[in-house]
């Protein structure tokens, strides 16, 4: 595997988490370095880590803080 894509995967904990639970994508990035960019979308829907789940996860949260400030009244 290239120096730079190692680079890449350990300075990102959740990367090298989803490599390690998913093994098969070592054969793909030997062969392809480029499909490291597939494995990082593939990570962030499994992690939850797209833009939309932060926003839906902001938006419970927010939920939540009116919900108990409406118990409080």
């Amino acid at each position: 595997m290239r120096v730079d894509i190692l680079f890449k995967l350990r300075n990102n904990p959740h990367l090298y988490r989803y490599l390690s639970e998913n093994s098969y994508w070592y054969k793909y990035l030997n062969r392809d370095p480029a499909s490291i960019y597939l494995m990082e979308e593939e990570m962030k829907k499994k992690y939850k880590l797209t833009t939309a789940d932060k926003i839906n996860n902001l938006g419970s949260k927010l939920n939540l803080i009116r919900s108990f400030m409406e118990l409080m009244k």
